[in-house]
């Protein structure tokens, strides 16, 4: 099947991504999908904490998210390099329907036990690392190289809506049919982007060097074969290294802290201003996104992501010690736009200098930093932060991340 001509002018830059009509399509269903992961993560986590009160199952919850990552993100890379991109993100939204299905049937049926909720949760990790190769070479298929910076911010907010908006459904739902009944629909919402997916003409492959590739193996020495290769562009290895050293010091780690946070800053339950606070980080990322697109000279390259990364360092480091529940909001805006603005630039740099034979398994390499990592912020903020306090663990983990931009800086400087 050939490709579509690009319907994009030349000269498009502020949300260049939307003048192809494939990404305007989608941009849509995949916000339907993703919408429909958070509603399945709103009432899932619900229906673990009605059955079991477990705190351990829920810390669980967030490891099995994030270790599939760690573990497959180059391997899933190499699937996505050798076979057809929408082939796999068919299987992994196949599996997200199936999770969603087993919640629902398992909870009404009152034969959910604690070893389902595990591998439920385990598996939505394995879908979730299999598809997100794939679905970054079908973007850089689609919209090519020079509007990928723009479809990897509209990616960044059609996530952060989804959560934004995933949970109020998902709330919706639950409170007018159950929590079960609500999981049995939310399969409906990922049958959108599965069946255009038949239809759209991108592999994933376009500028590939023909032939398959042989699958990846899960070790330390593959990663180093990989740097091998980009060695001669130094900027991916940096941005590899930038992306990786924000996921282990800091992460997404502060956000299962958040009810603590709220109860320094006077909330005593689940209220508006702890759903404001919540939800502060990704509302900053949209704004930020927003902006990103909106105005060209805010874009840049491996320097304005290091910059970047530097600056979200020093605002997580001051958020833990505001004192004002205004300042705590404020800083959390500011701190998600921020992120988008380092992550995007750093992913779309990776996608667009990596080779064409061995993109998705760069691209899984890069994953495995920025998402694989997470999982390591549990320690340095969760765990240190049991022994000196939240607020000193997080402080101190986002010090380390602003003397690694320095440090990358003076390298980039050279």
């Amino acid at each position: 099947m050939s490709v579509r001509a690009s319907a994009a002018p030349a000269a498009a830059t502020k949300f260049g991504a939307l003048y192809h009509r494939d990404y305007r399509n989608y941009f849509l269903l995949a916000l339907v999908g993703m919408t429909a992961e958070s509603i399945e993560h709103v009432a899932s986590y619900w229906v673990i904490f009605e059955s079991f009160h477990s705190p351990t199952l829920a810390g669980f919850a967030v490891i099995s998210h994030w270790v599939p990552f760690l573990v497959f993100s180059v391997y899933t890379g190499a699937l996505a390099d050798r076979f057809d991109c929408r082939k796999l993100i068919q299987v992994s939204q196949a599996l997200l329907m199936l999770i969603s299905l087993a919640w629902g049937v398992l909870f009404l049926t009152g034969a959910l036990r604690a070893w389902h909720a595990g591998a439920l949760l385990m598996l939505h990790g394995l879908a979730g690392v299999l598809a997100q190769p794939s679905i970054q070479l079908i973007v850089h298929d689609i919209v090519g190289a020079q509007h990928l910076p723009s479809a990897i911010r509209l990616n960044a907010i059609s996530r952060y809506l989804s959560m934004l908006v995933g949970p109020a459904i998902g709330g919706g739902l639950m409170l007018v049919l159950g929590p079960g009944v609500a999981l049995l629909l939310n399969v409906l919402l990922y049958l959108p982007l599965t069946l255009f997916l038949f239809r759209m003409p991108y592999t994933g492959h376009r500028g590939a060097v023909a032939g398959a590739t042989r699958a990846a193996r899960f070790s330390l020495g593959e990663a180093r074969r990989l740097l091998s290769e980009v060695r001669s562009e130094p900027r991916i290895i940096r941005m590899i290294v930038l992306v990786g050293a924000t996921s282990f010091f800091v992460g997404t780690a502060f956000q299962a802290q958040m009810p603590e946070f709220a109860h320094h800053h006077g909330s005593e339950e689940a209220d508006v201003w702890y759903t404001v606070l919540f939800s502060a980080n990704a509302a900053g990322a949209v704004i930020g996104a927003v902006l990103l697109e909106s105005f060209r000279r805010l874009q840049g390259g491996a320097r304005a992501a290091i910059i970047c990364a530097a600056i979200w360092g020093v605002v997580m480091g001051i958020f833990p010690l505001a004192h004002g529940y205004a300042a705590a909001v404020t800083l959390l805006v500011l701190a998600g736009a921020f992120n988008i603005a380092f992550t995007s630039m750093a992913q779309a740099l990776v996608q667009i200098l990596a080779p064409a034979a061995v993109r998705g398994r760069i691209v899984g390499l890069f994953n495995t930093s920025m998402m694989g990592l997470r999982a390591g912020s549990g320690v340095t903020v969760g765990v240190l932060g049991a022994a000196i306090g939240i607020e000193l663990s997080l402080a101190l983990s986002a010090a380390v991340v602003v003397l690694v931009a320095f440090a990358l800086l003076l390298t980039e400087a050279r």
